[in-house]
């Protein structure tokens, strides 16, 4: 039976009506439509007060009670609150439903005389009418052990930075910083860089038989045994680790020839995959949206704050998206469940609801991230929402879909052979059943195998001998050093995305051509100093993963009411100071060199360096301040500029514009205006001699002239 719905009570007095205080603009105005007359919906723009930047403002000796002063600029926005919380019959507080916002809700309180044990305030884990109408009908207090949590993690976050960074401009360069959580992220990186460094490359030989059948059903055997003993180590061959050895394998092949000894099918069942929390939304909106933690939040954040939905006002699509839980609410997977059977009927859903659990804590008090409203489809949405809001809330939409699907069923098939001394073996798969892969890619890279028969000989029809070396480990992308961190308990879903923008931001990471995390020379030079002394054998290690995630525990035991805030913190400063006092001691550390280039400079002679500004890196003269050239580091990317290319030289360059948008242009600006936004090909169409160019993250060129598509 379908619950009652419920209109929110109306203020006792009409004359005073009722004050609701959110973070957002954008929320306010959603919730204003919503509530109707009755209700002066505000926004705090964030928090209102803070702590001041320009000194620690923590009085330790005080049992570390945080000093907090109005934010800059937000005079006005306190008076027009207080104002109309003095006019209002009743205030509620209804900022974000996460530590943050309850630390917001209690600065709040403070600031608008309300006793945040009263029934004060609101949470919205989702901008919908009727979910809206039924958290005003359920006002709380504050939760003050979120607001402890909150706050010692304030604390901790403040005492590090403010006593570290002072530290490190002692002893490697002024202006330097350094924080609780991102120097762990910056330790993760590089000892990923130094494992890359020291990497040995082993060779081996990969070697595939191509055969075929007398009806022409065709193979492709990868030697994988020798005398019934395994080739491989950790999914490759290396044991084939010579030219002779894969010689031999050639030369017994051929000789030889090939003979099936067993064909296998196995049916297979593929779970549904879990919803999407914070984590596992940031990881999968860079790989296959290519947006970054950031970008991903802050659409994330549109979709939830609302949209004007057409026949539904300003409505917000997705439940709150900083979470850790995988619970669905069961009205929700009510809905999902009749979506999917109306789609793709009852074959596509299973017995029961899929239910999973989180490792580890988790606040259950939310749900995952999921479309409010599952029976809005992306497609309906199409011309509602701009076309980064539409692409994540697809991704949204069908990963929430298909986690409430049947599981695929997939055969797995194996076809073994052998070949003299030899062990051949190919694996395939078939699709038996979707499942859920109707909405969410299966991502299965098997090939389809034809059966083959036990005892049969095979036509051998090409041995390939394949020299390859082993590969370093591959360096972090944004999602995966989020995937790092979420793993080792560093850090929580309200911090993934600034952890990774302020490495950025101190300079001490920039990415490669492939868009991964690499350590610059600064980054390096902090992060050898700070593991000098607190690593693991120090007594306060800060930037050793256990001892961070232990901390991360220690604040979820404060929210859990299991500890106090002071006592957690208390435990953590005694250490730490001696560690800073052992380090005070250290001598002062060279900060890295500018790396030359290789160029000399065209006015005075003397070697060129990269340097590094507050606008980013650029080339500059050594003999600086004697002379003072300098020039923008030009990205070369090996393509002639199709303007100038030909006659004069020309090549194309990687630019970023003010606001930091990659585009293309001609290495002879300014007598050459060639510009593009997208990526040039180097060479011209087949069909009309125009330009070809990489359209976004495309890898096939298309032509700017008529669209031919080329190969990629």
């Amino acid at each position: 039976m379908a619950k009652e719905k419920k209109e929110p009570k109306k203020p006792r007095s009409s004359s005073g009506g009722t004050l609701v205080v959110v973070e957002s603009p954008t929320k306010a105005k959603t919730l204003t439509k919503i509530l109707g007359p009755g209700y002066t919906v505000k926004a705090s723009v964030g928090h209102i007060v803070d702590l001041p930047k320009s000194r620690l403002a923590i009085d330790v000796d005080a049992g570390f009670q945080p000093e907090y002063i109005l934010v800059k600029g937000k005079a006005k926005i306190k008076k027009e609150l207080q104002s109309l919380a003095s006019k209002s019959e009743r205030v509620l507080l209804a900022s974000d439903p996460d530590r943050e916002g309850e630390a917001i809700a209690w600065h709040l309180a403070g600031l608008l005389g309300i006793d945040p044990n009263s029934s004060c305030r609101v949470l919205f884990h989702q901008i919908t009418k009727d979910a809206v109408l039924q958290a005003m009908d359920e006002p709380t207090p504050i939760d003050m052990d979120k607001v402890d949590a909150q706050q010692a993690r304030r604390v901790l976050d403040r005492l590090v930075g403010y006593t570290l960074s002072p530290l490190l401009w002692k002893k490697i360069r002024y202006g330097l910083s350094a924080g609780r959580v991102q120097s762990v992220a910056l330790t993760i990186l590089c000892e990923r860089e130094k494992e890359i460094e020291k990497f040995e490359p082993q060779p081996y030989w990969a070697v595939e038989v191509k055969a075929s059948s007398d009806d022409d059903r065709r193979y492709c055997l990868k030697v994988e045994k020798r005398g019934g003993k395994s080739l491989m180590v950790k999914g490759k061959p290396l044991k084939i680790d010579s030219q002779e050895m894969a010689q031999d394998i050639y030369d017994t092949v051929h000789r030889e020839g090939v003979r099936v000894t067993s064909f296998m099918t196995r049916e297979g069942r593929r779970k549904a995959p879990a919803p999407l929390k914070t984590s596992t939304l940031q990881q999968e909106a860079a790989r296959r949206l290519g947006y970054s933690p950031r970008r991903t939040m802050r659409v994330a954040q549109s979709l939830f704050e609302g949209v004007n939905v057409p026949g539904r006002g300003l409505t917000g699509l997705i439940t709150y998206m900083r979470t850790d839980s995988l619970r669905l609410a069961p009205e929700a997977i009510s809905t999902i469940r009749s979506t999917v059977v109306s789609l793709w009927g009852e074959s596509y859903l299973p017995d029961k609801p899929n239910v999973f659990s989180s490792v580890g804590r988790s606040q259950d008090a939310h749900e995952a991230i999921r479309p409010t409203d599952p029976t809005l489809r992306p497609e309906d949405l199409k011309n509602v929402l701009s076309p980064e809001q539409h692409r994540l809330y697809d991704l949204i939409w069908k990963r929430t879909v298909a986690s409430q699907m049947a599981p695929a069923r997939i055969d797995n098939t194996v076809v073994e052979a052998e070949s003299g001394q030899y062990g051949l073996r190919q694996k395939g798969a078939v699709v038996r059943f979707d499942g859920w892969g109707k909405v969410w890619p299966i991502d299965s890279k098997d090939d389809l195998i034809s059966p083959a028969v036990e005892g049969e000989s095979l036509a051998v029809d090409d041995v390939v001998m394949d020299r390859k070396e082993t590969k370093p480990p591959a360096r972090f992308s944004e999602a995966s050093l989020i995937k790092t961190l979420e793993d080792e308990g560093v850090g929580r879903p309200s911090t993934y995305a600034s952890i990774v923008e302020t490495l950025y931001d101190r300079a001490y990471v920039e990415k490669d051509d492939d868009k991964h995390l690499v350590p610059t020379a600064l980054g390096r030079t902090v992060d050898d100093f700070l593991l000098s002394h607190f690593s693991v054998d120090s007594v306060s290690p800060i930037v050793n993963t256990g001892f961070t995630a232990t901390m991360e525990e220690s604040l979820d035991e404060v929210e859990e009411s299991k500890k106090e805030w002071v006592k957690v913190v208390s435990l953590f400063w005694e250490p730490f100071t001696h560690a800073i006092e052992e380090a005070e001691k250290a001598p002062k550390v060279p900060p890295p060199p500018p790396e030359p280039i290789g160029e000399s400079c065209p006015e005075c002679g003397k070697d060129l360096v990269k340097k590094r500004g507050r606008f980013g890196e650029f080339i500059a003269c050594s003999g600086y301040p004697d002379c003072r050239y300098t020039r923008a580091i030009l990205k070369k990317i090996g393509v002639p500029c199709p303007k100038c290319g030909q006659d004069q030289g020309g090549e194309i360059v990687q630019r970023k514009s003010k606001k930091g948008r990659v585009f293309y242009g001609c290495s002879r600006y300014p007598d050459c205006d060639y510009v593009s936004w997208n990526k040039p090909a180097s060479h011209k169409c087949p069909e009309c001699g125009g330009d070809m160019e990489f359209k976004g993250r495309s890898k096939t060129p298309v032509c700017a002239s008529c669209g031919h598509k080329g190969v990629e």
